[in-house]
């Protein structure tokens, strides 16, 4: 079936307005790449030679290690098979598997090192090894993670042990979901880490906030707050996973898109394999290729009534993507990225629910937009909206090279009920071009007004005002990150709402939400450009039914620090390193 540098895909259509056919239509490989899904997506077969493939894997790596706001994007795909290679996967780079099962691709080893980068303390920083992926792959051989936020390894087994550090480097990830590792799980000196439905042997290592939240009880830690940092949640409420290209002999490429599954514990697949959803057929969507598609031509596919997946690319839209039809997909591979090039949203959905929106990076754009993503209600109760996932999904404020500065006056609002999130990073960028108060400017990160949400691994950071507003009733979050801004010029800059009191919390709850649930948060301050104030990290209503569950916050540097964690609650930091926490809070209580 396999032919070294060359392979025959059957029955496929690239739905990109270049070529068109019917389903039996061949297409052909070349130079690790389709013209199906472009020149960014390498393809690896087990008959390709080892050093070729070891070759390729190693130069892409070298341009991008260190290539933190660079606009190359990559998908490096392997057909079921063995590999005797090792890749090391860097900035804007997804590595995955083709097969319906992670052991149907193995490879010999796969890592991600922070060797580019040093603290002041001469060892390895991943604080900023961020946008990567590996996903549907086994892994045969001790495997090192070293990452941060906007990072997602899904869908994995690990033949060995997993580390999520370099050699006790810093780290402030990071994302483990739907994976089995043989050994145990080593997350060092991370700062925080969302587990969600994994299962491994053991779990060593802790900082501020890991929580494992469905995974396999066999390896969670028994240790809790406040002697330890794990926080463990027995079942996951509900979770959709996220959707991955698949490639069948008979069929060719498709998007295989697992069901819902509610109390879930533990990865979802099995070697016997599982019937845990479906394969879309490519026909079903139109496959989008950067400096060929723009706003318009997506639209009219989805005017048509596709799917889109997008190759990896940077896409410039000077309109928004309207998503008007429900349980349309909208995915992106190798971090395709969606910029917004004229003041405009990214993607707006209206009246649409039983949505998928996956694996992207959302850019702001020079002139500022409204928001970057704007899912919006659909009529009728709370219960009549089908459940959406938000998976992988990522946003930046600035930090790009760019005509000027980047600025938007929120990244997200969710006005659709039923809404589960699934790892997102929400950022305004505190390093990089033309960044500083004044300019990439961005009020708050996201806002929350349907009911029914629910945010696994929701990590917000830098905004002028509140990080999150939380204004829709019965939300759930599980593991929440956040650092308020650093670049606050002075104290009348950074004023609450109320006129009364200095600075912003991170996470605002409204005052007319009377059902809420939080767990695992972790709220940091890091004064590196003033000295800022801050009265609570985290404000909610005093009422029966608003329950917040092991929230700490951390005093990284300067003075003079923060009063309380949770509206009145919880000891003042006052000197950098102090770290106060506050185990439950609900209704003016709290121990």
């Amino acid at each position: 079936m396999f032919k070294k540098k060359y392979l025959l895909l059957l029955g496929l259509v690239a739905m990109t307005g270049i070529f068109t056919g019917c389903g039996k239509e061949k297409m052909e490989i070349k130079d690790y790449h389709t013209d199906i899904l472009g020149d960014n997506v390498y393809i690896f077969t087990p008959e390709d030679e080892a050093s070729a493939v070891q070759e390729t894997l190693d130069h892409i790596y070298s341009m991008q290690e260190a290539a933190q706001f660079d606009d190359n994007r990559y998908a490096l795909y392997f057909m079921p098979g063995e590999y005797n290679v090792s890749a090391n996967v860097g900035f804007y780079t997804e590595l995955a598997g083709l097969g319906a099962l992670p052991t149907d691709t193995k490879i010999s080893a796969v890592n991600t090192y922070a060797r580019w980068l040093s603290n002041p303390q001469g060892l390895h920083n991943a604080t900023c090894n961020f946008w990567r992926s590996i996903e549907n792959i086994e892994m045969q051989s001790d495997t090192v993670w070293a990452v941060s936020q906007a990072t997602g390894m899904r869908r994995v087994q690990v033949d060995g042990n997993l580390t999520l550090h370099d050699e006790y480097g810093w780290a402030s990830g990071g994302f483990l979901a739907d994976s089995k590792v043989v050994g145990l799980v080593d997350s060092g000196t991370q700062q925080q880490w969302l587990s969600r439905n994994n299962s491994y042997s053991s779990w060593t290592g802790q900082n501020w906030n890991i929580v494992m939240l469905g995974d396999e009880p066999g390896g969670v830690p028994v240790e809790t707050w406040p002697e330890a940092s794990y926080t463990a949640v027995e079942e996951t409420p509900i979770v959709r996973e996220k959707p991955f290209l698949v490639y069948d002999e008979k069929d060719g490429f498709g998007v295989y898109v697992p069901e819902w599954k509610e109390g879930s514990v533990s990865f979802g697949w099995d070697d016997e394999g599982s019937s845990e959803g479906k394969v879309i057929s490519l026909d079903d969507f139109y496959v989008a290729k950067e400096n060929v598609d723009t706003a318009q031509t997506i639209n009219e596919a989805l005017d048509d009534g596709k799917n889109i997946l997008f190759t990896p690319g940077v896409y410039e839209l000077d309109e928004a993507l309207k998503v008007q039809k429900s349980g349309t997909v909208v995915m992106g591979i190798g971090l395709a990225t969606l910029r917004s090039a004229a003041g405009n949203e990214c993607v707006v959905s209206d009246g649409a629910d039983d949505l998928i929106l996956a694996g992207l990076l959302f850019d702001a754009g020079t002139e500022e937009s409204e928001a970057l993503v704007h899912l919006g209600a659909v009529e009728g109760a709370v219960e009549d909206a089908k459940p959406s996932l938000l998976a992988d999904v990522y946003f930046r404020v600035g930090g790009i090279a760019s005509d000027g500065p980047c600025k938007t006056k929120t990244c997200i609002v969710v006005d659709l009920d039923n809404v589960v999130g699934d790892n997102l990073w929400v950022w305004r960028a505190d390093h990089g071009d033309n960044v500083g108060w004044d300019m990439n400017t961005c009020e708050n990160g996201i806002i929350i007004n349907g009911s029914g949400v629910k945010m696994y691994a929701l990590m917000v950071e830098h905004f002028n005002g509140y990080q999150t507003m939380w204004n829709g009733n019965d939300g759930t979050c599980i593991m929440y990150q956040s650092e308020v801004p650093y670049d606050v010029p002075g104290r009348g800059q950074w004023i609450n709402p109320d006129g009364k009191r200095f600075g912003y919390a991170s996470f605002k709850v409204a005052e007319d939400v009377s059902s809420f649930s939080a767990t695992g948060l972790g709220i940091y301050l890091y004064n590196r450009d003033n000295t800022i104030p801050m009265y609570c990290a985290m404000e909610v209503p005093d009422v029966e039914g608003v329950h917040v569950h092991n929230a700490i916050t951390a005093y990284l540097n300067g003075f003079p620090g923060l009063k309380c964690v949770i509206n009145e609650a919880g000891d003042s930091l006052l000197s950098a390193g102090q770290t106060a926490k506050v185990l439950d809070y609900e209704n003016g209580q709290w121990r």
